[in-house]
């Protein structure tokens, strides 16, 4: 059990944001043993990244369709091996972190909503 919690502990942890012109964000998300940690050393707890302000941005430009998640990677991954995924084959990237990610917000078009009948 133990062992888990380490390899959980040390998974990355990341909130990403995109829209339908691709990748706008991503950045690494302090885990909740990171902020105890700091806390419990009297040191700063790391900071989460502002999802309010994302969350904003995405309603007040809702013609682009935002798409926000939260995804545990293993450990090694980075931001820079997102965007590189996003850059090489952005729908395959969107659908993988709509697969294993946790949807914060989405405003994603769904093609088979009919208009007009």
């Amino acid at each position: 059990m133990i062992g888990n919690m380490e390899e959980s502990c040390s998974a990355g942890m990341f909130a990403i944001m995109w829209d339908n012109t691709g990748l706008e964000a991503v950045t690494r998300a302090p885990h909740e043993a990171d902020r105890t940690w700091a806390l419990l050393q009297n040191k700063p707890p790391p900071d989460m990244p502002n999802l309010n302000m994302w969350k904003l941005r995405a309603r007040y430009n809702s013609q682009r369709h935002y798409e926000i998640y939260l995804i545990t990677a293993v450990p090694g991954i980075n931001e820079d091996d997102i965007r590189d995924m996003f850059n090489n084959n952005p729908q395959a990237a969107a659908d993988t972190i709509r697969r294993i990610g946790q949807q914060v917000y989405s405003d994603r078009v769904d093609k088979n909503r009919t208009v007009i009948s």
